[in-house]
């Protein structure tokens, strides 16, 4: 079976979020499944650098407002197709913000070409290649599943995953002729969301399967609280709904082989686990040997992340000899509060403001808990970096945090079966409770790492989710099409 991936990010070229880390990952894993996939992307700087020596399959020489042309190669054990228009995608930095922070004004224009392109793909093939199936990833891609819908040409099966409904590419009606939309789809029934054109909710109308990165996130998603207004279209859809758990590349993220820690380990041998320990607390500037948790954060520092209750809750977590060590960027208030916690808590409290790959395989080699105390969260993957590493996680019980880690309640401890801490509702008194668990299981060295060494053995890969999306592809694609619910 053929697919097509449409994503505007994938590692390792481009990476704001979770989405490029699925889109990198998921191909290999499919691949054991007998399926092919190609990969679409833009043409980013880092995307072309990749591509050394690309084949060029198809001009566009008055399209998207400026030249443009469809190249492809081998990248990273992918195969790339790349839309390369110098005008769209020649810009350095954040693929969607400018440099003053926000977003380009010809969004719709760099991300409605991509559309545009992939449903010339899904329907007219490309250099002899014919997707059976066309599967978009988030806003990006969404308005791919429109233009072959409301199209004269017969066309392939098409699916959307959210990675994260609360982004939803909106855009003003005025935009509707440069993108090539019909009005007849400007309507509640089609793309219109609130009176602008949402991409996302073109997907959402006209694909014909979601899914999205955790079971309990698609359940979350027809509630208000998490729907983003999109609740009642996918409410709608219900029976053609399914959550799959993504999974990380065990290769890269194996503390065993891992070239960017300070030593080696795994469940069986957890002793060299206390050198990283060690060397990630010389790096934040905390004190060593500390008898409580060293907890760590790897996040983008907004609310959405739940990073304001973890400053309410910073007077508890000091107060019971922990440290913690945080490393992220995000909202400029934010990071400035997180930068005077340090200066005023020196030796329990170290932060680097930015992202930085290799520090965070250290975090989490060397961090004894990982906090993820995020509002709303699809699937989370630093909560499962954090089981396969050992670095026990302390989540709220929301979407993908819910579904992977094993709360260690006393049931659960009894029965041996906890990987971490689980609290709710996602407020700062139930954190601090959550903090003070894993404080008094860290007292307990035996019942502590008898916890790390069940975490490690947890399955985080992609084996069981490729084997779902797989499924998927071969109902939307075979004679019996019916969906799978929530």
């Amino acid at each position: 079976m053929k697919v097509l991936f449409v994503a505007s990010e994938c590692v390792p070229f481009v990476k704001t979020g979770g989405l490029a880390d699925v889109v990198g990952a998921l191909p290999a894993a499919l691949a054991t499944e007998g399926v092919e996939v190609r990969v679409l992307l833009p043409a980013y700087p880092p995307v072309k650098a990749a591509l050394s020596d690309p084949a060029v399959l198809r001009q566009f020489p008055k399209s998207f407002g400026g030249r443009g042309q469809l190249i492809a190669g081998p990248a990273q054990g992918l195969d790339v197709l790349a839309l390369d228009a110098p005008h769209l995608y020649d810009r350095p930095g954040n693929p969607y913000l400018g440099p003053n922070g926000k977003d380009w004004p010809d969004n719709h224009l760099r991300y409605g070409a991509l559309c545009r392109v992939a449903a010339r793909i899904a329907t007219e093939g490309c250099d002899g290649w014919q997707p059976d199936l066309i599967h978009l990833h988030d806003w990006q891609a969404g308005l791919t599943a429109a233009y072959l819908k409301l199209g004269r040409r017969p066309a392939p099966p098409c699916m959307i995953t959210i990675h994260n409904i609360a982004f939803q590419g909106l855009f003003p009606p005025a935009t509707l002729a440069p993108l090539g939309l019909p009005k007849s789809g400007f309507q509640l029934e089609g793309f219109e969301y609130f009176g602008k054109i949402g991409f996302l909710k073109a997907g959402l109308v006209y694909a014909d399967r979601i899914t999205t990165v955790s079971p309990t996130y698609a359940r979350e998603l027809t509630s208000p609280e998490f729907g983003m207004g999109l609740e009642g279209v996918i409410a709608a859809r219900r029976a053609e709904v399914s959550g799959i758990l993504n999974g990380i590349d065990l290769d890269t993220w194996n503390p065993e082989t891992d070239k960017e820690i300070a030593a080696g380990y795994s469940a069986r041998g957890l002793v060299p686990k206390a050198e990283n320990r060690r060397v990630l607390a010389e790096r934040f500037g905390l004190a060593p040997d500390t008898p409580a948790p060293l907890f760590c954060v790897v996040s983008r520092l907004t609310r959405q992340k739940g990073l304001d209750l973890l400053l309410e809750t910073l007077p508890r977590l000091l107060a019971r000899g922990a440290s913690l060590a945080i490393l992220g960027s995000g909202d400029a208030d934010m990071e400035a509060a997180y930068v005077k916690a340090a200066r005023d808590n020196p030796g329990r409290v170290g932060v680097v403001i930015g992202y930085d790959e290799a520090l965070s395989h250290l975090m989490q080699a060397g961090a004894d808990a990982i906090l993820v105390p995020s509002r709303f969260e699809p699937c989370g993957l630093t909560q499962l970096y954090g089981l396969r590493y050992g670095t026990l996680p302390v989540v709220a019980r929301t979407g993908g945090l819910a579904d992977t880690v094993i709360d260690a309640n006393e049931a659960a401890l009894q029965a041996g079966v906890a990987t971490g801490f689980q609290f709710a509702p996602v407020a700062a008194a139930p954190l601090a409770d959550a903090v003070d668990r894993a404080c008094d299981v860290f007292a307990d060295k035996k019942l502590w790492t008898a916890m790390v060494r069940r975490a490690m053995k947890h399955p985080v890969g992609w084996e069981t989710s490729a084997a779902a999306y797989a499924r998927i592809y071969r109902e939307m694609t075979g004679p019996g099409r019916n969906g799978a619910g929530i």
